[in-house]
């Protein structure tokens, strides 16, 4: 499958914000907006994680994007501990003007994703590794796809269970995976891909 990417600079309120957009073939179904994990910790947009979602994603037919986040790559402004990032991820979608995206993001970029849906509603949301034990959390949809690595030692699977657990959400496990999914990244792929209708 043959995919291009390109560069995009979308305005935020600490400046311009770099996305990288990666086309499918074809018409897109949709947009995946994914997010990465947390800048200070060297998350960046080209992170092994997120470019898996993004390859599943374009799979399926969305047109993905994949910001960086404040003061990373070619963004401007600095980091904001999630506020400001919230709001640059939703600047996108204004930007994009779409109604139902589907919202993804790895870590730190899963908990902001998770804040994101309470403003905008997505098509799906998609969380993989997520920061529950640094960030806000909120309930999220009952069909939101949740995957953890059981021998995450970032944010254990304890607590991702925990706040998973009053909400009767459902979490994905991989057995075997730690935080960044090193040596399962096909398997992860492949969750996402077999699970979307």
């Amino acid at each position: 499958m043959r995919v291009s990417t390109r560069r995009e600079f979308v305005a935020g309120q600490a400046g311009r914000i770099e996305c990288a957009v990666d086309q499918p073939e074809g018409t897109p179904r949709g947009i995946a907006l994914i997010a990465h994990p947390h800048p200070l910790y060297g998350g960046t947009l080209d992170n092994k994680v997120v470019q898996t979602l993004a390859r599943a994603f374009v799979e399926l037919g969305y047109e993905t994007w994949r910001p960086n986040f404040r003061g990373v790559g070619q963004s401007e402004g600095t980091h904001d501990e999630g506020r400001g990032e919230l709001d640059d991820l939703h600047a996108i979608l204004r930007h994009l003007s779409v109604e139902k995206p589907v919202l993804a993001g790895f870590s730190f970029g899963a908990a902001l994703q998770a804040q994101l849906a309470e403003r905008a509603p997505p098509e799906r949301l998609v969380l993989v590794g997520v920061a529950v034990t640094r960030l806000k959390a909120p309930k999220v949809p009952p069909d939101t796809l949740v995957i953890h690595g059981e021998n995450d030692d970032t944010v254990p699977l304890a607590a991702v269970l925990d706040w998973a657990r009053p909400q009767e959400l459902p979490v994905v496990l991989v057995p075997g995976a730690d935080h960044f999914f090193h040596r399962k990244l096909d398997v992860l792929r492949n969750i996402i891909t077999s699970n979307w209708k």
